[in-house]
């Protein structure tokens, strides 16, 4: 992708801004639409790092307990352990060239909106990729670190499922989750928009004899959960992840971490232990003042990698058979 190329709106008449005012606002805006637009964010453990390119995530395995024999020798036992090491990709970014031309015969602000773009298609990666990993892990049936841990699993359930499957799944998802000695906090179902609006319209789980927090079917749902897991709609869970989002690079050449086809999936069941992201550089935003080029470029971009830590805590729902 060309990095140079000048972003053109041609309507004409408008006001005039100061870059330093630009500056701050724009920054700001980025940062906000970040937090915003990504659904995963907070939902997987994040480790920041300060330099170097990866971070050790150790892993331990679990004792034994046995009975002891009157006067033999207590030695202790030997617990497994290991390690999952996650790797921070490429920087990443996304820019914009403003020129002062552009600008000047606007009549209207369009700096606003770019900062949107920009923000949300950072935002969009960075679930993407996580997403991408998940299912990666879940298709491949991905073991833990050590023994004890178990592995990622996915449930095919068919293709064109009913509603009624699709419940019947989630809870599945719970009483597997359960049976694995997953923590009951911080899970959550990852669902595809038609997946939720359908579980919204079905009412199947906006209990009105025991009470409707999850709302109802005339005001709509803000935050529905069901057998504990809060259910999260998203556009990036079910994509070829492979051609229809960014492909990670490590070291300026393309690596396929994040390429799996995932077309299929209707849910994903995910513990905040299941991944974890580490920030070698956050989101942040510099702006240029170019004279050659009349204009400000601005760039917004973060450093972060991210890798599958606890491989029980997914479960995928797939529509495939």
């Amino acid at each position: 992708m060309a990095q140079t190329t000048n972003t053109t709106a041609g309507i004409p008449a408008g006001p005039h801004y100061s870059d330093n005012l630009h500056l701050k606002v724009f920054s700001g805006e980025v940062l906000k639409t970040f937090n915003v637009e990504t659904v995963m964010k907070g939902r997987v453990r994040n480790r920041a790092i300060t330099s170097g390119v990866s971070a050790q995530f150790p892993a331990i395995g679990k004792a034994a307990a046995e009975y002891h024999t009157p006067g033999d020798l207590i030695l202790g036992q030997d617990i497994a352990n290991g390690e999952k090491i996650i790797t921070v990709d490429d920087l990443l970014i996304s820019s914009v060239f403003m020129s002062n031309w552009e600008e000047a015969v606007n009549h209207f602000e369009t700096r606003s909106e770019y900062t949107t773009q920009i923000g949300q298609s950072l935002a969009q990666a960075y679930d993407q990729h996580l997403f991408s990993i998940a299912a990666k892990a879940a298709t491949a049936g991905t073991a833990g670190a050590v023994a004890g841990m178990g592995a990622a699993t996915r449930d095919a359930i068919g293709a064109a499922p009913a509603l009624s499957a699709i419940v019947d799944a989630i809870y599945g998802a719970a009483e597997y989750f359960d049976s694995t000695n997953i923590p009951q906090n911080e899970r959550c179902m990852f669902v595809t928009p038609a997946v939720y609006w359908d579980l919204v319209q079905d009412g199947s789980f906006l209990n009105r004899d025991f009470g409707n927090a999850n709302g109802s079917q005339m005001n709509g749902v803000s935050r529905m959960t069901a057998a504990g897991f809060e259910i999260v709609p998203s556009n990036n869970f079910a994509l070829n992840f492979g051609t229809d989002s960014i492909s990670g690079e490590l070291d300026g050449a393309a690596h396929t971490k994040y390429d799996v086809d995932n077309t299929s999936a209707i849910a994903m069941a995910v513990q905040k232990q299941a991944m974890g992201s580490v920030h070698l550089m956050d989101v942040s935003t510099e702006q240029e003042y170019q004279i050659g080029r009349q204009g400000s470029l601005v760039v917004t971009k973060m450093a972060v990698g991210h890798g599958v830590l606890r491989p029980e805590c997914i479960r995928l729902i797939d529509g495939a058979a």
